[in-house]
């Protein structure tokens, strides 16, 4: 099936496009396909997983908007009160808000999201004073396939902290890759007392797989 080229931008990594085949989109990011609007079961997992370590979580942190598939799980939950989703590419915001819109079944319109451009590693630095029930993190195809090499700083030891340090006592966070990464897990235990890797099978290509990490 052909693709038609339904906007194309100059985005702070590069060109960015937003392409449609047939009745589904997909992202690419200098010729290299980012993500699409084919099957959302990880990216869903991705947060459902991660609350359901929770009673009743509150104040859920996405780290990468992508087509809206996570942020449209975070809004399921009447527990969640407050969802904060940081996305560096205004494009990516621009085009959930439009042409993305019933994907994420109007999720970007619901009063308890928050949206923040910015580039998540920037944000983060800055992020002293919030704290998170869970967070989740889809920002690129993971530790061993980052889309841009500043993204490798998100999986090491300080930024790992940061994150475990943005958590209340016993929250979770998830993280989304698109191949396994065994060092990554036993990076992980050195801040978080259980981590679990998910494996989810997806419809075409290769599995992908969740790392799930609770204090």
């Amino acid at each position: 099936m052909n693709r038609t080229v339904v906007d194309r931008r100059s985005s702070v990594l590069g060109e960015i496009q937003l392409q449609q085949r047939g009745i589904h989109y997909e992202i690419i990011y200098n010729g290299t396909f980012l993500m699409a609007t084919y099957n959302g079961t990880s990216e869903r997992k991705l947060v459902h997983t991660a609350l359901n370590t929770q009673h009743s979580p509150k104040r859920v942190l996405i780290g990468g908007l992508g087509v809206g598939f996570s942020v449209n799980e975070a809004v399921r939950s009447n527990d969640v009160k407050h969802v904060d989703v940081v996305e560096i590419d205004p494009w990516i915001i621009e085009w959930n808000r439009t042409y993305l819109k019933n994907v994420s079944n109007t999720s970007m319109d619901d009063p308890r999201v928050h949206v923040i451009q910015s580039d998540f590693l920037t944000w983060l630095s800055k992020a002293i004073e919030e704290t998170y029930d869970v967070i989740c993190l889809d920002i690129d195809n993971g530790p061993d396939w980052t889309v841009s090499t500043d993204n490798k700083a998100l999986y090491t030891n300080t930024h790992l902290a940061q994150l475990a340090k943005l958590l209340k006592p016993g929250g979770a966070v998830s993280i989304w890759s698109a191949q396994e990464a065994p060092w990554f897990e036993q990076a992980l235990l050195k801040y978080f007392n259980k981590v679990q890797v998910i494996r989810t099978p997806v419809p075409r290509g290769d599995d992908d797989y969740i790392y799930l990490a609770v204090l």
